[in-house]
């Protein structure tokens, strides 16, 4: 196990992402984070041990406000430079990635589904995946259960640059980068397979439906 760092330029790092760049691209941030526990890696991912560092990275959910009519989640955690001994402007902060889903609703399950991905990404960038490596743009899975757990037709999930807040992002620690989350139906999925992601979602985007997750939409396809 690996003791939890308080240097100073990592916290300030931690602070300038939670503070001024989140605040200035979401506006309130909420209640406060909901961070990751135990549980999820026990009971979703099976690991009996896990990283303390871990257990500090979680999910804002996030309200509509007067710029934005949609319900965004965001972790945060992913880009702490954890392994660096000294910050990298010029480099990728931490894993280089922050998650993020929007949704036309506020949705537990939205919160739910981002806590678990965090986790997953933290497992992956470890290796307890083998060689899998963490997930980036324009991966995809089918998730073979509705996206809200309940009778939504969407049922995989694409990994995409995020189109509202795209670009390259700076900290203190280095860069880093949103990767958003879109649910899609199995007959979006088998067209993107056939005609690429992107160009499925310029379609849904085009149809009203991307970026924007509502589990009750119909297929596009």
């Amino acid at each position: 196990m690996t003791d939890i760092p308080t240097c100073s330029w990592l916290e300030a790092a931690w602070e300038q992402r939670e503070e001024q760049l989140y605040r200035e691209l979401f506006g309130d941030l909420g209640p406060g984070i909901y961070p990751l526990d135990m549980s999820i890696f026990s009971e979703v991912f099976g690991q009996a041990e896990v990283d303390p560092r871990w257990l500090t990275h979680g999910v804002f959910e996030v309200a509509p406000n007067a710029g934005r009519n949609s319900w965004l989640y965001v972790t945060s955690g992913l880009s702490n430079a954890w392994e660096d001994e000294q910050p990298e402007p010029d480099g990728w902060s931490g894993l280089g990635q922050e998650l993020l889903l929007e949704t036309r609703e506020q949705s537990p399950w939205a919160l739910r589904l981002l806590r678990n991905f965090c986790g997953y990404q933290l497992l992956l960038a470890a290796g307890r995946y083998g060689e899998q490596e963490p997930l980036q743009a324009w991966d995809r899975m089918r998730t073979r259960e509705p996206i809200d757990g309940a009778d939504s037709t969407l049922q995989a999930l694409l990994f995409m640059p995020a189109p509202n807040f795209g670009g390259t992002l700076q900290l203190l620690s280095g860069r880093f980068e949103f990767l958003q989350i879109l649910g899609l139906t199995p007959a979006e999925h088998a067209w993107g397979q056939s005609h690429g992601y992107p160009a499925l979602v310029e379609r849904l985007a085009a149809a009203g439906v991307s970026p924007v997750n509502d589990p009750q939409r119909p297929s596009q396809c």
